[in-house]
């Protein structure tokens, strides 16, 4: 080989390495030419917006963007075109393919000038779920606000509106009032696309009515209505509407009313977030409705303002502006920090700063940038000397004859640590990809290797010399291969063998074996849950998880401790999900190993998944242990959590989702004594050409008649030079050009009793492929022994005579 074609071959490769790692970004990152069409778009556009990003090419991106923006960015575009290295950022809103707008944070680079790019470098991020927790706080912010500044019932309706359209669709909307005397509902606010305000009426079968009548917030699509109508429950009322929501506006002591609202022509409008956003809402705007309801000597007074104020569930105070003094804090803000209310009276807001960002001005509270509306970030410290990051949102009013501020303020460090782990996700997902690349490319290698070394140690005699020396080889290519296979876990992509299982049958037979392993100084406790569900996944792979976890436990107790495993069935709901955002909510069945050792710190938790990482001494452990649990467990649709402090022991958590069908049999593998031999017809595709000829002679040691071909295209030539039947196809997965699947397909429509073989370094899809396949279907790990390749022949040439 040339150095010209190893530097290609170099360059093509890392061109591929380094698509394949943009591709999974969780950024959308495109390449524009100088007339704004693109040039290359990454996959992001596929997994986010729905777009296949080969249709975006020589597109531009304004159709994308929300036609609010896309004049200002194309603007941005002309001003900057002449300034090479600019950049340009800010926020807009996109639409995906299903019509629905999302939000991202763009950026985008000028680099018109630079040699092998000559364009723009642009990259967005999915804002969307930010920017909505960033809309609920600014909703409760304006209802505050418009009930401090706004005296008219109308105008404060109309305000708490304009503040709901930041969060749902409310372009369709209505407060209806309960008067208890007349027992009328007053619709105090409606805006309708259709109908005009209805006039007062009495509590009838409405689904206004039902949310009143039963004081519990509604989401009614259509089916939901036509089973209530059914039900007497409700009857239709104005014009029909498919997507419908409506909450009660409760007091502490009363619901007053209904707020609705509904869309006319997406069914989809409104979902399960959207309503517990509403109800979190709607006692504050039940109580701003009835401070202004109320006479104007009473909503003059501080007992209104008291009753919101400490109902308020974030933490809320009142300080004067000329001392910084605190003068009211609620119940949220007490529970927050530590401090007692009295305490907080005490105190002045620069008490809440931690010491060491205490060398600003004292009279922080009265700098200039604190104008009469604030919003800002602050570190905050509690009574037990925590410290905290705060989202405050204040407002400067006039109350008891003073000047000062009302303060909302919302712990983000639960947020941040949410989106800390939402990286670590997207990090491990990143690793995986590229150690599945690593171990499929290793082993083809080894498939080389240990092929040689079989057909090797077959030739020679039992007393050659030779012998030993390649026996050396083929053990340390089989440590090679388990460390491939390791990889494989961790990113997902090896072979799995998955079955309907109990797992307390594997724990309570894996409780035999562990203490073997853990030693007479640990003590092995197992609870298990009598009425346990089952689960789909691979036998081997769960005795590997629970086997590896007892070893890691076994190591972080040298002087002895108490390993428990137990099992029981979990339901996770959304609030669980609120935690942890990649969990989806559902039934599982939690595997849980728990250990009475040194424990771990912080650090030390983020990675150990990561391959190769270890915190043992140098050849004492391969750092692949916990990333193949983390592997297996991602695989079979679970996933894994952690929990650890320094003395305070581990614990391992394992959720995987429960099926809850007859636990399958295990299937009787076949003799591997039989005698494997043949004289078939065999069409091999490979396109690596070591691996094609050990496989040849594998195949052709035990009798077949083998036809080479080095891809897919060649395979179609091949069968079609060849006079006589082809009994079985052998492909790898992947190929170039044309995939193992593909030429198994337009083959077996040329001969629909071929049997195929699939030979594959990792591939899931070859996995799924050969299940949903017919009985003379198969596939074949890499890297594989003569004496497997050859059963897995025989079987299906078996199969083919039975059928």
């Amino acid at each position: 080989m040339s150095l010209d074609t190893r530097s290609a071959e170099g360059l093509l490769a890392s061109s591929t390495t380094l698509k394949a790692l943009l591709d999974s970004s969780c950024e959308l990152l495109v390449v524009l030419h100088s007339d704004r069409t693109v040039s290359h778009a990454t996959g992001g556009f596929l997994q986010v917006l729905g777009y296949d990003p080969a249709h975006l090419l020589g597109k531009t991106l304004d159709l994308l963007h929300h036609p609010a923006e896309f004049r200002t960015i194309r603007e941005q575009f002309a001003s900057h075109r002449a300034i090479p290295g600019q950049k340009i950022s800010g926020r807009c809103r996109l639409c995906s393919k299903d019509g629905s707008w999302l939000w991202f944070d763009y950026e985008f680079v000028n680099h018109l000038q630079t040699p092998g790019i000559e364009g723009w470098l642009v990259s967005y991020r999915d804002v969307t779920d930010l920017r909505r927790l960033e809309a609920e706080r600014q909703v409760i912010s304006d209802v505050v606000h418009a009930l401090n500044q706004t005296s008219n019932l109308d105008q404060l309706l109309r305000q708490i509106h304009q503040a709901l359209t930041k969060v749902v669709c409310a372009e369709n909307c209505f407060v209806a009032l309960h008067e208890s005397a007349t027992d009328m509902f007053h619709f105090a606010f409606f805006v309708d696309q259709f109908d005009p305000p209805p006039p007062p009426q009495k509590i009838a079968r409405t689904c206004m009515a039902y949310v009143f009548r039963t004081g519990q917030a509604q989401l009614i699509p259509q089916k939901e209505f036509d089973r209530l109508a059914a039900e007497g429950e409700v009857e239709l009322v104005g014009s029909a509407s498919p997507a419908w929501l409506g909450v009660p506006l409760r007091t502490p002591t009363e619901t007053i009313g209904v707020l609705v609202v509904q869309h006319y022509q997406n069914e989809n409008a409104y979902d399960q977030r959207d309503l517990e956003f509403l109800e979190s809402v709607g006692g504050h705007i039940a109580l701003a409705i009835e401070r202004r309801r109320s006479e104007e000597a009473l909503r003059k007074s501080e007992s209104m303002f008291r009753l919101l104020f400490s109902h308020t569930p974030l933490p809320t105070w009142v300080f004067d502006t000329e001392t910084g003094k605190f003068l009211e804090v609620n119940e949220a803000a007490v529970k927050q920090y530590g401090y007692s209310e009295d305490e907080f009276r005490r105190m002045s807001v620069l008490d809440l700063q931690p010491l060491s960002d205490r060398g600003m001005a004292k009279e922080i509270w009265r700098h200039p940038s604190l104008e009469a509306f604030h919003r800002g970030q602050w570190r905050h410290a509690g009574k037990d000397g925590r410290i905290f990051k705060v989202e405050l949102v204040a407002h400067e009013l006039e109350y008891a004859g003073r000047r000062v501020r009302l303060v909302v303020a919302q712990d983000i460090s639960e947020r941040q640590q949410l989106e800390e782990q939402l990286r670590q996700a997207q990090k491990m997902e990143a690793v995986g990809r590229l150690a599945g690349g690593v171990a499929h490319d290793f082993n083809n290698l080894l498939m080389v290797i240990k092929g040689h070394t079989e057909l090797l140690l077959g030739a020679l005699a039992p007393e050659d010399k030779l012998r030993r020396k390649i026996e050396q080889i083929e053990r340390s290519a089989d440590r090679a291969t388990t460390l491939t296979r390791q990889l494989l876990a961790f990113s997902r992509m090896q072979v799995l063998q998955p079955r309907t299982i109990n797992l307390n049958s594997i724990v309570e037979e894996m409780g035999k074996l562990i203490p073997r392993l853990i030693g007479e100084d640990v003590e092995l406790v197992l609870h298990t849950s009598p009425d346990l569900g089952t689960i789909r996944a691979d036998v081997s792979q769960i005795e590997q998880i629970i086997m590896n976890l007892a070893v890691n436990a076994r190591d972080a107790m040298p002087k002895g401790g108490k390993l428990l495993i137990e099992t029981s069935n979990e339901e996770l709901d959304s609030a669980y999900k609120t935690a942890h955002p990649v969990v989806k909510p559902g039934r599982y069945v939690l595997l849980a190993v728990s250990d009475t050792g040194i424990g771990m710190d912080p650090e030390t938790q983020a990675h150990i998944f990561e391959p190769f990482f270890t915190t043992k001494e140098q050849g004492k452990g391969t750092g692949l242990g916990l990333s193949t649990v983390y592997g297996v467990v991602k695989q079979s649709g679970g996933f894994i959590w952690a929990y650890s402090e320094l003395g305070k022991g581990a614990s391992f958590k394992i959720y995987l989702p429960r099926v809850d069908a007859s636990v399958e049999d295990v299937a009787q593998a076949p003799a591997a004594s039989q005698v494997m031999r043949g004289t078939e017809t065999v069409l091999l595709a490979e396109d690596e050409q070591d691996v094609r000829e050990v496989a040849r002679e594998f195949l052709e040691s035990a009798g077949y008649k083998v036809i080479l071909a080095a891809n897919g295209a060649e395979a179609l030539v091949r069968a079609e030079e060849h006079r006589g039947a082809i009994d079985l196809l052998v492909t790898d997965m992947v190929m170039p050009g044309m995939s193992g699947h593909e030429l198994a397909r337009r083959l077996q429509q040329q001969q629909n009793d071929l049997g195929l073989i699939y030979m594959s370094g990792y591939s899931e899809q070859a996995a799924a492929e050969a299940t949903k396949s017919a009985v003379s279907t198969a596939i074949l790990t890499k890297p594989f022994s003569r004496a497997a390749i050859l059963r897995a022949v025989r079987e299906i040439l078996q199969n083919k005579t039975k059928n």
